[in-house]
């Protein structure tokens, strides 16, 4: 590992709180493709990295593979254009994904599973396509696989909130203030809910004590939006030039995991990889929205397949 992320990440002045006792200590490395904003956690053991999704970074990414956190090293990063890693690290497809194997480099890892979340997708598929000596398994929760734009659900005002400091500020404000409209609007947005399903899955919500930590931290490391701006937009650039990735070349185990009720990344995504990687797995979650992996009452179940889909595969 890194000398300097080690002795940087004992320095507890650093650390910074992005889910109720989960820190992070954020670090630039220069590799040989560009510099690259990354956090991992110590230990020794196999190493899961994290491909986070649009209005993400190193903080989003560590909030979405926490839930491997007592098992693997969890290696997050911010993919180009997002908070510390420059847009000029790696602008295509198959830039970002050398650049993954590039901080493998750096960081003296030599094989990794790969976790990937929404927009956070194409880029893992292409890591797992390009770099298959590198990439031990592969897990994707409602990831973009093909062509991707703004969701019809994400209307005018979801827009405002989302894609500008100021409506982040207000989302901000509201999750504290009402909880209860602050998750309706996620589910407006996130998932194809009658009245009743999104009152039960509001409901749901509200009383679990982790998912409500979780969609909290999610919602807070998309602020502030200006530090994200470039790479969501580059993510756009490049999905909405997507036909279907070229999965069928993917030979890892891969597990595909998808809320059958997403309005974000269509639940045909998953689909379509399932039916072309080569003995791929799959978890579908009923009624599941965009985020349904960390927020559905299916979660645990989901994340408890996941954990033991990885330790199946573990490298020898």
């Amino acid at each position: 590992m890194n000398s300097q992320i080690s002795e940087n990440q004992s320095d507890t002045e650093e650390k910074q709180e992005v889910m109720e006792g989960v820190f992070i200590s954020p670090q630039i490395i220069h590799t040989k493709l560009g510099d690259v904003e990354v956090d991992i956690t110590e230990g020794d053991g196999p190493v899961l990295l994290g491909s986070h999704g649009g209005l993400g970074g190193v903080d989003q990414c560590r909030v979405a593979i926490d839930f491997a956190g007592s098992d693997f090293r969890l290696l997050s990063l911010s993919r180009p254009g997002y908070l510390g890693t420059p847009l000029e690290s790696g602008k295509t497809l198959d830039e970002q994904a050398d650049l993954f194997a590039a901080v493998l480099d750096e960081l003296g890892i030599e094989k990794v599973a790969v976790f990937s979340i929404s927009a956070g997708g194409p880029f893992a598929y292409t890591f797992a396509i390009r770099h298959p000596d590198r990439i031990w398994a592969l897990v994707t929760a409602d990831s973009v696989s093909g062509f991707y734009d703004m969701p019809e659900k994400a209307g005018a005002l979801t827009q405002m909130f989302f894609l500008s400091d100021t409506g982040q500020a207000l989302l901000r404000k509201m999750t504290k203030a009402k909880p209860d409209a602050f998750i309706k609007e996620i589910f407006k947005s996130e998932a194809y809910f009658t009245k009743e399903q999104m009152q039960e899955h509001l409901d749901f919500v509200l009383s679990d004590p982790e998912a409500h930590k979780f969609v909290t931290a999610f919602m807070n490391t998309m602020y502030p939006y200006r530090p994200r701006k470039a790479g969501t937009e580059n993510d756009m650039v490049i999905t909405r030039e997507l036909y279907h990735l070229a999965v069928e070349e993917i030979t890892c185990p891969t597990l595909v995991i998808h809320g059958t009720h997403d309005a974000d990344v269509k639940f045909y995504d998953g689909v379509y990889v399932y039916e072309h990687v080569p003995n791929a797995e799959r978890f579908w979650i009923e009624e599941g929205s965009h985020l349904a992996f960390w927020i559905n009452p299916h979660a645990k179940e989901a994340q408890a397949y996941a954990l033991d889909f990885l330790k199946r595969h573990l490298p020898e």
